[in-house]
């Protein structure tokens, strides 16, 4: 069954009680459940994995790189300086959509740039948590060739691994 990176960087933990004006009222469980929904109609799962710390977000891509067909990457903050995550999905070897609930070039000007998006197939912002759903699709879209199996994953399958 192929299966989708959903890693998500720091603070991104505490969705729906972090700031819900701005980052909305769902929780990172919500966004995985919701992500597989999407998933499940190719039969696809999701392997949702969220960090606070850098170097367990490396780790992560490194250890997904032969187990999934994409990615959908919302790196918090890291957007902005994290070399170490943006060099580990320059080798990631398959399509990577960048996600932010946010529309970050509405909001402080030191948010306006990615380190990571000039690497990413695509990037969503603004569009809250639907934004998510959008990405899984685009990979949906990027990877033609990547049949569902039949009979199998008509439930979306979520596994979730948080390390704050």
């Amino acid at each position: 069954m192929s299966a989708i990176l959903l890693l998500n960087g720091p603070n991104l933990g505490i969705l729906g009680e972090r700031e819900p004006d701005v980052y909305g009222t769902d929780t990172l469980a919500d966004i995985a459940a919701a992500v597989g929904d999407e998933l499940a109609e190719r039969g696809w799962k999701v392997h949702s994995v969220q960090h606070d710390s850098e170097g367990d977000l490396v780790r992560a891509v490194h250890e997904h790189r032969a187990n999934t067909v994409g990615a959908i990457v919302n790196p918090g903050a890291l957007m902005i300086a994290g070399w170490s995550l943006r060099d580990a999905l320059a080798a990631y070897p398959r399509p990577w959509i960048e996600v932010h609930l946010s529309n970050v070039w509405a909001r402080e000007r030191f948010r306006h740039e990615s380190v990571m998006a000039p690497l990413a197939s695509g990037v969503v912002v603004g569009l809250g948590s639907f934004g998510y759903r959008l990405a899984a699709r685009a990979l949906m879209h990027l990877n033609p060739a990547e049949p569902a199996e039949s009979g199998i994953g008509t439930e979306p399958t979520t596994h979730m691994e948080r390390n704050a």
